[in-house]
């Protein structure tokens, strides 16, 4: 029997941690006719079935759950002995795959890209925009950014800048026919446009003060995911919005909306950059590093 190759290797690892063929696809950079018939010449070369799959779901056997468990470590070896090599080179090469929340990715990433895609050509970065509590050993991903409170123990974490401090605002409008909250308390009677992350769950309305933290359960005709959308809400005058406050900026300067309850603001808890403990940490993820490193420092400065 001839050997399986790598390919087909990666091909069922990436359906089979995904369980989706479109996401695996998505991740390899591969179509997903191409995937299909890399798992399909592995099946047939191993004589059994690996995947259950019908137009709604993809489910492993129970041979593939055996084959998963051990071709894991195997392609992570790979990697790493593949990454080795890098050592021997002038600059850092390779493939590099990280997940940010939209903020992060603004003010975080945005200006440190053109600096770091010019200094080191031979990187791929791939950044996935993803507020979800994303598990970047199962997705492969190289490494994360989140604020510091939603940053798993186990893992290695870097603070890169701060997070974007949430900030009530409503148009002047709004505040005339409604009021405006002076405890947090308050905007439990008020119409409040509600955040909802892509995990399902509703994006809290947490105050503090001095030390003090209340959370308040908020009501609202309007539930999305998009800051953007809440926003325009709060310009039209149609509810109060919590949005990170450097997407209002302008608008508050042009008094077109108002920011309230200023004195409950929460605290900054920062933005990290995370990744797992490895022996072997890939020189483009290093760079990385050191990039994010010299710009906190330089922010520093100023």
């Amino acid at each position: 029997m001839r050997k399986a190759s790598i390919a087909e290797m990666s091909a069922f690892v990436a359906i089979a941690e995904r369980a989706s063929f479109a996401k695996a696809a998505t991740q390899l950079g591969v179509s997903r006719s191409s995937l299909s018939e890399s798992l399909r010449a592995l099946e047939e070369r191993l004589g059994v079935r690996l995947l259950n799959r019908t137009t709604r779901s993809v489910a492993l056997t129970e041979a593939g759950e055996r084959l998963l468990a051990q071709l894991r470590p195997l392609l992570d070896n790979l990697d790493a002995a593949l990454e080795s090599v890098n050592a021997f080179r002038d600059s850092p090469a390779g493939h590099l795959r990280i997940t940010v929340p939209r903020p992060a990715a603004r003010t975080i990433i945005e200006p440190i890209l053109s600096r770091f895609l010019h200094a080191y050509p031979a990187v791929t970065l791939e950044v996935t925009i993803d507020s979800t509590l994303t598990d970047i050993v199962r997705d492969r991903f190289d490494a994360g950014i989140r604020p510091g409170h939603r940053v798993e123990q186990d893992m290695i974490a870097l603070r890169v800048g701060e997070d974007a401090q949430p900030t009530v605002v409503g148009s002047p409008d709004y505040l005339r026919h409604h009021g405006t909250p002076r405890e947090p308390s308050d905007v439990s009677s008020h119409n409040c446009t509600r955040m909802r992350y892509a995990s399902n769950a509703f994006h809290r309305w947490v105050f503090e003060k001095r030390g003090r933290s209340l959370e308040v359960d908020v009501k609202g005709s309007l539930i999305t995911g998009d800051s953007e959308l809440a926003v325009r809400a709060a310009l039209d005058g149609l509810a109060l919005a919590r949005v990170p406050r450097h997407t209002v900026e302008a608008n508050l300067a042009s008094k077109k909306l108002v920011a309230v309850l200023e004195d409950w603001r929460p605290r900054s808890v920062g933005f990290y950059l995370y990744y797992p403990s490895r022996r072997q940490m890939p020189a483009a993820l290093q760079a990385l590093i050191e990039t994010l490193k010299a710009e906190v420092s330089a922010r520093k400065r100023m």
